[in-house]
């Protein structure tokens, strides 16, 4: 996709890669985990709520983020033993807060979603950086 910022190349496991605030990001980010657990061993096991949790996370941190122009959000993924591991980097230090929706809303269901589909999630200040990490753990059920 034009416009999506490739970081150096590093081993296969963990993968990261640099994005555009965007509203295209998060579809970019669903595809890049796609072929990221293809090449792993079982991977496929995370596909659903990975893309899920992933997608969430991008897009609040494109939609909610509160950043200077030309500041880029951040993606980490990687497998534990029995977990995928997801990171959102994004420069804002505003923590992401769950509340709750009425039936009527149309939107703010991300976080909702995140914390019922990961086995755990948080989020922290950047280490060595400015803004925050959102991170969710992907429990992959029993091999």
């Amino acid at each position: 996709m034009p416009g999506m910022l490739e970081k150096p190349s590093i081993p296969a496991d963990p993968f990261s890669w640099w994005l555009p605030r965007h509203h295209k990001s998060a579809g970019f980010a669903r595809r890049l985990l796609r072929s990221f657990l293809a090449k792993q061993s079982n991977g496929e096991r995370f596909f659903d709520c990975g893309e899920l949790v992933l997608g969430e996370l991008v897009a609040n941190a494109v939609l909610h983020a509160k950043t200077p122009p030309g500041r880029l959000i951040f993606i980490r993924f990687e497998l534990l033993a029995a977990s995928l591991r997801i990171e959102v980097h994004d420069a804002d230090s505003r923590q992401p807060i769950l509340r709750p929706v009425a039936e009527c809303e149309e939107s703010g269901r991300g976080l909702w979603l995140v914390s019922q589909l990961a086995a755990e999630w948080g989020c922290c200040p950047r280490p060595g950086g400015i803004g925050k990490m959102v991170w969710a753990l992907i429990d992959g059920g029993a091999e």
